[in-house]
């Protein structure tokens, strides 16, 4: 495919791009800093939250800061309570990179950042068998406690003594997912929204120290079907916006609410010059034996000894419109945290790239559901990235 551009733009330089707050106002920060504040020893956070003896996590997948700011009239209740987000300095926190569902996850649950729990994206090369993983799916199938062996930070609640619980779609109990970044207390499958946020604040009122997390899920998937820019979408949040008005009314005494999300989400145009077809664009498949990622954040695993050729040739087709790094320089940079575990190293493309604009690289023949999508998500841009922490306490 030949794109007709009205000037040459020279590549982005990684070193420009917006690396996550791992450390001080990230996902991976969240949970200890609320347990901290409920005593569970071990636990440390650069993210400083008021204690609460109870606190519950409502999550709502796709519902990002800039995408909630720009729909007050949608969103009225949580509107009213951006200037409580992050411990009421008004601010957004981070997902970390990628920003997607199973990397977001894994992060709140385990309290780690992607390059240590080792989900760093939609798909990844599993090093051991040479395929990809999808990371949400989790197919084909891997040992989940091989793959990511920390401990949640709900096991370490619950075995202090906190009462924790999960209250989410039934259909997510056995997950490979829940099992190693949202396991730890007692799992609760309620099938309306109304149900699970009506049972979070009960069980939160159950003990003296209580944690619960509950998700919502739809917003994300009209998001991806429909786009950010549809009725779908906005009735999604209209809906949300009454759900966590439903839960603080219903809050008992010394208790915390956090309404977060795992990312935002932006549109991509059903437009060549938006959508690069991996499987058609004969230059970005040159040397590379595996796309892996997502449209908004590929890795890319090259054929033996065709890395550098990989990298200069991305670097060139997608110019300004995406940041591309090498796996040593995404590391070192950050991307993944202030760590890489030795087991996830390899589980990084080769090359990684970032889309910097609303441009996707899609596959169509190889991927053509995810290719089919009008929002997405995972790269760094802040419409993608940052992610609300609203706060109501009683």
């Amino acid at each position: 495919m030949v794109r007709s551009l009205p000037h040459d733009p020279a590549p982005l330089d990684p070193r420009t791009a917006p690396v996550p707050r791992y450390g001080e106002a990230s996902l991976a920060d969240l949970l200890p800093a609320v347990v901290a504040g409920q005593g569970v020893p071990g636990m440390t956070s650069g993210l400083k939250l008021q204690p609460a003896d109870r606190a519950c996590v409502f999550l709502v997948d796709g519902m990002g800061w800039e995408l909630l700011r720009a729909h007050p009239d949608e969103a009225p209740f949580l509107t009213s309570l951006l200037p409580t987000s992050r411990a009421g300095t008004g601010e957004p926190i981070t997902a970390g990179f990628p920003s997607t569902t199973a990397t977001s996850l894994a992060s709140v649950g385990t309290g780690q950042v992607p390059g240590a729990h080792g989900l760093p994206g939609y798909s990844v090369l599993d090093p051991a068998t040479g395929e990809l993983m999808n990371q949400l799916r989790w197919q084909p199938w891997t040992d989940p406690y091989l793959w990511q062996p920390y401990p949640t930070v709900f096991r370490l609640a619950d075995a202090a003594g906190v009462a924790t619980c999960q209250v989410t779609a039934p259909h997510f109990e056995h997950t490979p997912l829940t099992q190693i970044a949202l396991s730890g207390g007692s799992f609760h499958g309620r099938l309306s929204a109304e149900e699970r946020v009506d049972f979070a604040a009960d069980r939160l009122g159950s003990a003296d120290r209580s944690l619960v997390y509950t998700y919502y899920a739809e917003l994300d998937g009209n998001g991806h079907r429909y786009g950010v820019d549809s009725d779908a979408w906005r009735g999604q949040l209209m809906y949300v916006d009454r759900l966590a008005q439903r839960l603080a009314e219903q809050l008992p005494p010394r208790s915390v609410l956090y309404v977060t999300a795992d990312h935002g989400m932006v549109d991509v145009p059903r437009d060549p010059e938006a959508r690069y077809d991996f499987d058609e664009d004969w230059e970005l498949r040159a040397g590379v034996a595996r796309l892996g990622g997502e449209g908004r954040a590929r890795h890319l695993y090259a054929v033996p000894g065709a890395a550098g050729d990989v990298h200069a040739v991305w670097r060139e087709v997608l110019g300004d419109r995406a940041w591309v790094a090498t796996r040593d320089e995404a590391i070192e940079l950050g991307w993944f945290g202030p760590r890489v575990d030795d087991r996830v190293r390899d589980r990084i493309g080769d090359v990684v790239a970032a889309m910097s604009d609303g441009v996707a690289v899609v596959a169509t023949e190889t991927e053509p559901n995810e290719s089919e999508l009008v929002g997405m998500h995972g790269s760094m841009t802040p419409a993608e990235q940052l992610v609300p922490l609203l706060e109501i306490r009683t």
